[in-house]
């Protein structure tokens, strides 16, 4: 073998490895904007800003395609943590916004990523559904059948969650990622059911009072 001949390989692993971390710096980037770009979508999605909840989604999906395009000739890069946390995110944010405005969920094909990437986005998703409910409790006007609705979503998706009792490899931190849905719920239910005692008991009030209201001299127990 010629030394020139090694020098020849070392020069093509050089360009391969060259072509690889100028993708490894562009796929950081777009995960970061990726990520970005989803937070905004859902900051959208609980002002009920649907023209712009619509119009920051289509970007998102445009940087998921870009991000996609750059790692996918790339398995070591696809499959790294930025990556698939990027996608993850994508998954959040297309289905709080399916959730809320009650339309179909997305399946993971529909959004191009892996089935555990598509487990921790829901899962993320169901989480952020606590806010909505909050959001709901806090109005005193607040619809508490949507708060209803939104509460058994988190249930059906924990319910789900926790059938996938498959290794971490294949899952990649799904069943730490089921735990913190969990204590999510039971906070969340306890928080409804706590301010569902409370508008049963000023509701129970307002009878009391409106039968022993002076101003209409409706005094029923002076008969």
């Amino acid at each position: 073998m010629m030394t020139s001949d090694l020098n020849t390989i070392a020069d093509g692993i050089r360009a391969d490895f060259t072509e690889k971390n100028e993708a490894r710096d562009k796929a950081i980037a777009l995960s970061r904007e990726l990520i970005r770009y989803c937070s905004q979508t859902i900051r959208a999605i609980h002002r009920r800003e649907w023209d712009q909840a619509d119009e920051q989604m289509a970007q998102v999906d445009d940087k998921a395609a870009e991000l996609r395009a750059i790692v996918l000739p790339y398995p070591e890069l696809y499959h790294t943590g930025y990556t698939q946390d990027g996608f993850k995110e994508v998954v959040e944010a297309h289905a709080t916004y399916a959730i809320i405005k009650q339309v179909d969920l997305p399946t993971p094909r529909a959004l191009q990523v892996e089935s555990a990437t598509y487990l921790k986005g829901l899962a993320e998703a169901a989480t952020e559904l606590r806010r909505f409910i909050l959001d709901i409790l806090r109005r005193t006007d607040g619809d508490l059948d949507e708060a209803e609705r939104l509460l058994t979503w988190m249930d059906d998706v924990y319910d789900q969650l926790v059938t996938f009792d498959f290794p971490d490899a294949l899952t990649y931190g799904l069943r730490r990622q089921t735990d913190i849905v969990r204590g999510v719920l039971e906070r969340t239910r306890g928080d409804m059911t706590h301010t569902i005692r409370q508008q049963r008991m000023q509701e129970a009030l307002a009878r009391f009072e409106a039968r022993f209201n002076p101003e209409t001299g409706d005094d029923t127990a002076a008969e």
